[in-house]
């Protein structure tokens, strides 16, 4: 394939290579499901270094038309991105109909959900929790952490911290399967009303561990987001620290315009 030229100027190879493999999956040559050529494959293809290929690749990536998971390749895209509705999400009729926010919203976009829980039990509060928590750092609270797959691949990991006197008295909080509608339906059954979730979020590269746990490329971006469940009382009992695979989710923010 001979160099492009606009004005005067040679389009790079690697933004060729992407916009002819990005071409392909538009126009139907690459199916959802189907893997991407590799690394070996694209050098060979086009006659270039794996240099050239790895920068193509970015390209591809950041065209959100292809997933990449590490130690497997990179695949076209066959559902689109869970949309995360922060004006939706966390409605009390979800809670009351047995759905938890992950599993309504993973419902909503025709994507098969499952959670594993990896640990629940007690620790000792690190800084930022214990701060949103309003307790001292290393008082003893409950965490539940868990994993979460869509369409068996995992997308992000979740571990909630609830203050110990919360919890003691709420056997479900220990449990695997805390019930339908999850532990926030639990809490309110106990007379904890939430009147507000106030959720910050950070976009960042993965740490080695982290990409490794979502089964992601090294350096792919997450979100970190992390949500504090306020209670009519004013008390925050529940703070959420969630990393998230960026590529996986669509985050919608309603904001209404008031005086």
């Amino acid at each position: 394939m001979g160099a492009a030229v606009g004005e005067g100027k040679a389009v790079p190879r690697y933004l060729q290579i992407a916009e002819d493999i990005v071409q392909q999956v538009r126009a139907g040559v690459l199916k959802p499901g189907d893997q991407v050529p590799s690394e070996a494959e694209m050098v060979e293809r086009y006659g270039v270094s794996g240099g050239t290929v790895r920068k193509a690749m970015l390209e591809i990536r950041a065209s959100g038309l292809v997933d990449t998971r590490h130690g497997k390749g990179s695949y076209v895209k066959d559902r689109p991105p869970v949309r995360h509705r922060s004006s939706d999400r966390f409605r009390r009729s979800h809670r009351q109909g047995g759905k938890a926010a992950y599993l309504a919203e993973s419902e909503q976009s025709g994507a098969t959900a499952r959670v594993s829980v990896v640990y629940i039990g007690p620790v000792e509060a690190p800084e930022v929790i214990a701060q949103r928590l309003g307790v001292d750092i290393g008082t003893q609270v409950l965490a539940r952490r868990r994993l979460y797959f869509r369409n068996g691949t995992p997308v992000e990991t979740a571990t909630s911290y609830l203050p110990w006197d919360v919890v003691r008295d709420i056997p479900e909080l220990f449990a695997e399967n805390p019930g339908g509608g999850g532990i926030y339906a639990r809490l309110e059954e106990h007379g904890h009303t939430f009147v507000e979730f106030v959720e910050t979020l950070q976009a960042r590269p993965a740490a080695k561990a982290e990409a490794s746990e979502l089964a992601l490329s090294p350096g792919a971006t997450v979100v970190h987001l992390l949500r504090n469940a306020v209670t009519d009382t004013g008390r925050v009992i529940e703070v959420c620290d969630t990393l998230m695979a960026a590529d996986q989710f669509i985050f919608e923010f309603r904001i209404p315009a008031t005086d």
